[in-house]
């Protein structure tokens, strides 16, 4: 078998088999949960729905490295680490620094967007190599990491309501941001740490008009995505509100939208994500695709005594 042919084999996929695996294991803890009640399968059920998609997807980036740079243990601490890190450092941001206003979804991805990327600065600052597409991957890595950690948090939260624990409400939360994540956290720091690789040194990060253009941009993002409820509740009412809806308006109030309004804010809170995820998308496979690969010349301390020089 040649080597094309066993990269192209599915059943060969190491990001395959942890999905399916991952997958069949926590539906499995789902339905023993439900079918028990027993509440010390929670922490399990949390864990492997909060870390499967951002696990699967860091594997499917590591598959894509440029450099021997890039070492499991290296994207593993990276995503765990760097996860930590970000999670810790955003909430004691975020508790001194926000404040309830019409700009704190702006502030969230102003914070949140720097601290994943310092935390991604000072745990590879050490690379010897540092390409483009290795940054992103490891941007990834620091993303997902938050992602998975953020999500758990979300997911215990949401087992808790005023009628008493919720296993349903905790499962709807995990399958929504499993299928969102692919386009959060992850993709955000992977543009970011592409950005940061492609102005570095050997022994230094360099902060450029570049780098601070597009860390702006997705922090832009960042908080479209999060205020896209507000945004699409606005225009709903803008364009459908009843005169009691624009008395609330007036007065500051953000009034909830009928059932006859449902529909439509809907539509409009899924367009606007999915528009949101396709810039940002976009953003990356244009990075990825500018970027090129590095050299493989080897460099001078290796090159046998006596060979010719290099030309």
């Amino acid at each position: 078998m040649t080597t094309s042919t066993y990269r192209r084999s599915p059943a060969r996929r190491p990001w395959v088999r942890i999905l399916l695996t991952g997958l069949a294991l926590w539906l499995l803890t789902v339905a023993v949960t439900f079918l028990t009640g027993n509440p010390n399968l929670i922490p399990t059920l949390v864990l492997l729905g909060s870390f499967l998609v951002p696990v699967t997807f860091v594997v499917w980036a590591f598959e894509r490295r440029d450099t021997g740079e890039l070492t499991p243990t290296l994207v593993f601490s990276t995503f765990l680490t760097g996860g930590v890190l970000g999670v810790l450092g955003a909430s004691v941001l975020e508790s001194y620094l926000l404040r309830p206003s019409p700009w704190l979804f702006a502030g969230v991805g102003l914070i949140e967007e720097a601290v994943k990327l310092l935390a991604l600065a000072v745990l590879t600052r050490h690379l010897a190599v540092k390409s483009v597409r290795d940054g992103m991957i490891l941007g990834a890595a620091v993303g997902f990491g938050f992602a998975a950690f953020e999500s758990a948090g979300y997911a215990f939260t949401a087992l808790f309501t005023v009628k008493g624990l919720s296993l349903m409400q905790l499962v709807q939360t995990e399958v929504l941001r499993g299928l969102l994540a692919p386009v959060g956290h992850g993709l955000w720091t992977a543009i970011l740490g592409g950005v940061l690789f492609s102005a570095s040194t050997r022994d230094h990060f360099l902060v450029t008009g570049r780098l601070v253009l597009a860390y702006l941009g997705v922090s832009a993002l960042h908080a479209l995505w999060d205020s896209m409820h507000s945004i699409a509740l606005v225009v709903t009412l803008l364009l459908t509100s009843t005169p009691g809806q624009l008395d609330l308006l007036s007065q500051g109030w953000m009034p909830e939208p009928s059932p006859a309004q449902l529909q439509s804010f809907t539509i409009l809170y899924w367009a606007g994500l999915a528009l949101v995820a396709v810039v940002g998308l976009a953003w990356l496979f244009g990075l990825w695709r500018l970027s090129h690969r590095p050299s493989r010349t080897p460099p001078a301390w290796r090159i046998p005594t006596g060979s010719p020089p290099l030309r």
